[in-house]
């Protein structure tokens, strides 16, 4: 039985976001030093601040897992387009995966860019999460809306350098953790539905 798109939309957007996961717990592990709180995640692929530095093999897994991310959320976009038809979500996961592979090809050792890049792919996941859930059956699209306001709550405190106490580091990852959640819990739900739809379908042409 062929695979659905919609399916094909949620395995890719799976494995794109596990294997960043799992490889940026990788990352940090090589990386000497690393403090969640205080460090960006980007600093795993180059850290600036009064001069760059970069660690090996931590740069390289980080930086390699960000653009596979990227190209992961890109395919998943297309076949969303294939499936639900519909522009603004297609448009925000495509903005997505366009932000992380560049956030993963521009380090910080490129200055404005990589900023400009991380923004875009913070903003547009965490919209991503909250306009998809329309796709979504409840309770996944409540848990779904949730995290995408999470994230973007945390993006503008961001901003203006307002931490509460979790230094730059631990917002960033209130801003990350909880679309990377989304990735996950969006790509299972994506496959399970149309698992549950073949199934459907299938019990329908036995009854036929």
């Amino acid at each position: 039985m062929a695979t659905s798109d919609a399916s094909k939309a949620g395995a890719a957007i799976f494995v794109g976001t596990v294997q960043f996961a799992i490889f940026m717990v990788l990352a940090e592990i090589y990386y000497p030093g690393y403090n969640v709180s205080l460090n960006y995640i980007s600093d795993l692929g180059a850290t600036c601040t009064s001069a760059c530095v970069i660690h090996e093999p931590s740069s390289a897994i980080f930086n390699s897992s960000v653009v596979v991310l990227g190209l992961a959320v890109l395919l998943g976009a297309y076949y969303i387009r294939r499936s639900f038809k519909w522009s603004p979500g297609t448009i925000t996961v495509a903005l997505a995966g366009v932000g992380a592979v560049g956030v993963g090809l521009f380090t910080e050792t490129t200055g404005v860019w990589h900023s400009v890049f991380s923004l875009v792919t913070f903003l547009f996941a965490g919209l991503s999460a909250v306009l998809l859930a329309r796709f979504q059956r409840r309770p996944m699209s409540y848990f779904s809306v949730a995290l995408g306001l999470l994230s973007l709550a945390a993006l503008v405190l961001s901003i203006p350098d307002e931490y509460l106490g979790l230094g730059p580091g631990g917002m960033e990852r209130m801003i990350v953790y909880p679309v990377l959640l989304w990735g996950v819990g969006f790509g299972a739900h994506l496959m399970g539905e149309a698992g549950e739809d073949s199934k459907l379908a299938a019990g329908t042409a036995l009854g036929a």
